[in-house]
């Protein structure tokens, strides 16, 4: 079967170049409370900048991703810790009492863990481990473990990732689509994009045929604070190439990840 090809914008800022898709992508969203559903509006290129990344080969994009270094981290860590005395103060605590005053230091280093998806770049994780392969039968990897942070709150989002894709002669190690997870939720993050960058990244390192991402997830936003609906659950999904255009396909990767 034949696929079009589907160009996409810089989503949000991770992808410098535009991305060459196979099929369209997809996502929705439902809560076990309610359901919702928004996009996420490509950041608009200027006409010059547009026409340079255009002219550049697909798999630059996941290529130039990292922007914070192990020495950005030891840099900023004072200034960091800093913020959080302030915090502590705005609260009406006192940062020189026995139990806060290493706490400053420990929440720094903590949010410095928390987002480290940002010193990572996807080639890092994938340069060795593409694979040759005659296989065109569908890999899955699910209830991969996620642990990220709203972007919105900064309090914690957790659940698990499902990955399928169809191979085009090329496999990736199955510990790197738990790497890719690993990446992308270790920064400030919001679920409907999180789901779509794990779906493209995949997309880009092996032009398979077809790749689909679920999230199944809590936000602690919508738990501790805000409506505090204890057991919603939010849940998005991406669609690429066959697993967006061929239903069979995609419903047989959703009966297998519920299996």
């Amino acid at each position: 079967m034949e696929h079009s090809k589907q160009t996409q914008e810089p989503l949000n800022g991770h992808f410098d170049a535009p991305v060459k898709l196979l099929g369209g992508s997809g996502r929705t969203a439902s809560s076990s409370s309610s359901s919702s559903s928004s996009s996420s509006s490509a950041a608009p290129q200027p006409p010059a900048a547009a026409e340079s990344s255009s002219q550049r080969p697909v798999m630059e994009s996941w290529r130039e991703e990292r922007t914070r270094s192990v020495e950005d981290n030891e840099i900023s860590l004072p200034s960091l810790a800093a913020a959080y005395t302030t915090i502590l103060r705005g609260l009406g605590e006192d940062p020189q009492r026995q139990g806060l005053l290493k706490t400053p230091w420990r929440a720094a280093t903590a949010m410095q863990f928390f987002t480290k998806g940002y010193q990572e770049k996807i080639i890092d994780v994938l340069n060795d481990a593409i694979f040759d392969e005659d296989h065109d039968e569908m890999v899955i990897v699910k209830d991969i473990d996620m642990f990220s942070m709203c972007e919105h709150h900064l309090v914690p989002i957790f659940g698990r990732v499902h990955i399928g894709y169809l191979p085009n002669k090329r496999v990736l190690g199955l510990s790197k689509l738990a790497r890719i997870v690993e990446i992308y939720s270790r920064r400030l993050q919001v679920q409907e994009r999180l789901t779509k960058q794990i779906a493209v990244a995949i997309t880009e390192a092996l032009q398979p045929t077809g790749v689909g991402v679920v999230i199944e997830a809590t936000h602690m936003c919508m738990v501790m604070r805000g409506v505090q609906k204890m057991n919603s659950k939010t849940v998005t999904s991406t669609m690429l190439g066959v697993f967006r255009e061929d239903p069979k396909t995609r419903d047989e990767f959703l009966a297998l990840i519920r299996s």
